[in-house]
């Protein structure tokens, strides 16, 4: 049973940066794929960015390409998204999640272990 907690979330003003830290315990984190989705109020939970098991192969939502880098690092358990260039529509609870299998993916169901959320906003 894998168990992840996210850190790194808070108040921010536009332009500004973010470092959002992911904890596995459990599992074998290094046999996984990672993810990073975010949900603001009233809409659905969209992809981020996700890294395959050996941080060889990236992915990232058109949204936030170029601002955003994942990163992980298996010694520690440990996946990272930073954060640059934040813009008020980046505001949203940011979620860690496992997939299923080592091969990265962007949708919801190809995830499943998710961390309980830590809040970004981002003041204009």
């Amino acid at each position: 049973q894998v168990t992840l907690v996210e850190s790194g979330g808070g108040p921010v003003q536009a332009g500004g940066s973010l470092r959002l830290s992911c904890a596995a315990s459990g599992g074998t984190f290094s046999s996984y794929a990672m993810g990073w989705f975010r949900q603001a109020p009233g809409k659905e939970r969209e992809f981020v960015a996700a890294i395959s098991r050996r941080g060889y192969t990236t992915d990232y939502a058109d949204s936030v390409k170029g601002r955003f880098t994942i990163s992980r690092d298996n010694a520690k358990n440990r996946v990272y998204l930073q954060m640059n260039s934040l813009k008020p529509e980046d505001t949203a609870v940011y979620y860690c999640a496992r997939a299923r299998l080592s091969y990265i993916g962007r949708s919801v169901p190809e995830y499943d272990a998710w961390g309980q959320g830590t809040q970004v906003s981002v003041s204009s």
